[in-house]
């Protein structure tokens, strides 16, 4: 049984769930976590929505709200806001908006209790939740299982290194022979997996871990008859996330004369996707921001050994050829990326492509080649944070100009070859979206290479062609595969669904913004007794008494949460929506609320106002009535016309009759409110 008190709220896969005092004692099996409803609201109350954003997003202030690159969608110029004044983000390019709440929830891929939890951690917020029963166990997702796993394989593999009588031989050994202190191999949590067959898996089965789920990260390896563990015998170098979980691991074994792997890394799941992920960037990300340049490296070593040596801006790729999503993870942090490579000249050859991605996404690229024999672990140790900025300052040079130096050294006296120098120089120019610097570039290459510009600019403009062509080629394959595209809202609403006319939601849009502001006074039944009656009562009695709430789902939904706490002298309508425990409501919130909401036709008919909304609303809001209550009998006056034509072809002449006076009297209506509105009828 599960015993709830009063005033207690289930949340039940993301939404509240009141149960009351009565609630009969039932045997509930799919809640998900209990939460009382004034932990919820701390958690609320302490989350600061540019804290928290600031984790993941660069964010630089415009005028009272801040502005950065959006997490969520790939965009050169930023258009991702967030009002701390309001407590909301919103892009203006994919749309996505909300709170501190729904912003991990989409971020991290979590689900709402999960982001309650995530904030309470962030803020040293206690829940306590009550004990799952073996059916909620079952029920949790598979992602989250998996994150749990690698929870516990993470304890399991630190516990070994610092506890146990191997991992301090073996494992702390060999990091302090390599110069690693404890406070660096604290900070980045590393480990030791004990060596043997299946020591690890046998542990975390005798804990009540599935096998199905130990296999799925990758830490177990299993077959018809066997396990064993992925990991045995290596040091450990967990991956986290941007939010500092840990979602796969690194190892590197210390057996000599093996045939097995130097480096070994959990296979691609649910939660690790390689090509998605930087090795050190939970632990970098701030001074990036900070100092605004990111040092890239191979391995895990070299962050490392940067960190310990007081450089704290490096995240690595950790063997893998950098991708357009690692590229856009550095993005969010710097535009300043300094890519270090040791004098293996073969390997920078190889790596030169991938980088081309880097310039098309815009960024500031920069290459720094180590003395032959050295790699950023070594030189890390033996220059030291000041010996490594200095070399840094003094051989860190732009990437085109490396690119055309290195390559140049393989043309001496072969033009075809030069020719071919020549093309992948400005592929790498070509790609680069800011015009101006496009232009240095190819001045500079035009000096290097003894190449008249114009002949540069010419193969620039072929090159872009080229890019253009293969964009048309790619969207048109997408559109003959996918079906066509809704009609496009008034505004983007991530709600689901429901489509909204203009009217519905510059009504909603009015009555959230200024439910509590006193529209006009009135006399009351007593002598000298003034009533105040505010905008939310006037719409919300307007719309009622023609019986014209619409039938939009969420529309109703919000109307009526209006209608039934506006006797409550705590209502704050703002607050209310935007923390809706309704992710729909919440988000169409969000967007209503935003300062760049769309004007309706009416500002666009109407011309300009001078004067602020909030001073002419005595005019402005029987307008939104009046255009609200037009399109609806607009709306009716269509159905009826097509209930006529139906009757028609029935010889229903009755019912034609009865329609048609309906219509009659609809028409009416509208001529009145046409004349309200100067003849305007919004169409």
């Amino acid at each position: 049984m599960l015993k709830l008190h009063r005033d207690r709220y289930l949340i039940f896969y993301g939404n509240f769930i009141h149960i009351p005092e009565c609630f009969s004692p039932l045997k509930i099996v799919t809640f998900v976590v209990v939460i009382d409803h004034n932990t919820i609201q701390r958690i609320l109350d302490a989350a600061d929505i540019t804290e928290v954003i600031s984790e993941f997003v660069t964010l630089r202030k415009r005028g009272v709200n801040l502005l950065g690159l959006c997490p969520f969608h790939n965009e050169k110029t930023p258009s991702f806001t967030v009002s701390p004044a309001k407590g909301i983000f919103k892009c203006f390019g994919c749309g996505k908006g909300g709170n501190a709440v729904n912003f991990i929830m989409e971020h991290e891929s979590l689900s709402y209790p999960e982001a309650l939890k995530w904030l309470a951690r962030k803020y040293n917020i206690d829940i306590v939740e009550e004990e799952e029963s073996e059916e909620q166990k079952q029920q949790k997702d598979e992602r989250e299982s998996m994150m749990i796993v690698s929870a516990f394989a993470h304890n399991y593999f630190m516990r070994m290194l610092w506890d146990e009588n191997e991992g301090r031989t073996i494992g702390l050994s060999y990091f302090r022979e390599r110069g690693f202190r404890d406070d660096t191999l604290k900070k980045f949590e590393v480990g030791y997996a004990p060596d043997g067959k299946s020591p690890f898996t046998e542990v975390a089965l005798r804990q009540g871990y599935k096998v199905e789920f130990l296999e799925k990260t990758g830490l177990t390896i299993k077959r018809d008859d066997w396990v064993r563990d992925r990991f045995a015998g290596r040091i450990i170098f967990p991956v986290h996330n941007l939010a500092g979980r840990v979602i796969a691991f690194g190892g590197r074994i210390l057996k000599k004369g093996t045939q097995e792997a130097k480096y070994l890394n959990s296979p691609e799941s649910e939660i690790y996707h390689k090509s998605s992920v930087l090795y050190g960037l939970f632990q970098a990300k701030r001074e990036m921001s900070k100092v605004s340049e990111c040092y890239l490296v191979e391995g895990y070593t070299d962050v490392l050994s940067m960190h310990q040596a007081g450089i704290y801006n490096v995240v690595a790729s950790s063997g893998t050829a950098l991708t357009v999503e690692q590229i856009r993870l550095i993005k969010r942090f710097t535009q300043n990326i300094t890519i270090i490579y040791d004098g293996d000249e073969a390997g920078i050859k190889a790596s030169l492509r991938g980088i081309d991605l880097v310039l098309e996404e815009g960024m500031n690229v920069k290459v720094l080649l180590l003395p032959d024999g050295e790699d950023p672990d070594s030189f890390a140790r033996k220059k030291g944070a000041s010996g490594f900025q200095e070399y840094i300052a003094a051989n860190e040079t732009d990437f085109i100009r490396f690119k055309t130096k290195l390559l140049l050294k393989d043309t001496e006296n072969d033009p075809v070859a030069r020719a071919r120098l020549i093309t992948d120089i400005i592929r790498s120019v070509a790609v680069i979206p800011d015009t101006i610097t496009r232009s240095v570039y190819i001045k500079e290459c035009s000096t290097l290479l003894n190449v008249n510009e114009d002949i540069l600019y010419t193969e620039v403009r072929k090159q872009k062609r080229k890019q253009v062509e293969t964009f048309r080629r790619n969207e048109s394959s997408a559109l003959q595969r996918n079906e066509p595209k809704s009609k496009q809202q008034n505004i983007i609403v991530n709600s689901g669904p429901e489509d909204f006319t203009t009217e519905e939601l510059e009504f909603l849009r009015f009555l959230l913004k200024y439910c509590n502001t006193v529209l006009f006074e009135t006399e009351g039944e007593r002598p000298d007794e003034i009533l105040k009656i505010s905008v939310g009562e006037y719409m919300i009695e307007e719309i009622e008494n023609d019986n014209l709430v619409s039938d939009n789902e969420l529309f109703r939904q919000i109307f009526n949460d209006v209608k039934n706490n506006m006797g409550s002298s705590d209502f704050n309508p703002w607050k209310f929506f935007i923390y809706h425990h309704d992710s729909r409501v919440s988000s169409l919130a969000t967007d209503l609320l935003s300062e760049k909401f769309i004007e309706s036709k009416r500002w666009a008919k109407a011309g300009a106002y001078t004067e602020k909304e909030e001073d002419i609303l005595d005019f402005l809001i029987p307008r939104i009535i009046y255009e609200y209550k037009l399109r609806k009998v607009k709306i009716m006056l269509t159905g009826i016309e097509q209930l006529i034509s139906a009757a028609s072809l029935d010889n229903d002449f009755e019912r034609v009759i009865e329609e048609q006076a309906k219509y009659m009297n609809l028409k009416k209506v509208e001529k009145y409110l046409s004349d309200k509105l100067g003849n305007r009828a919004i169409n």
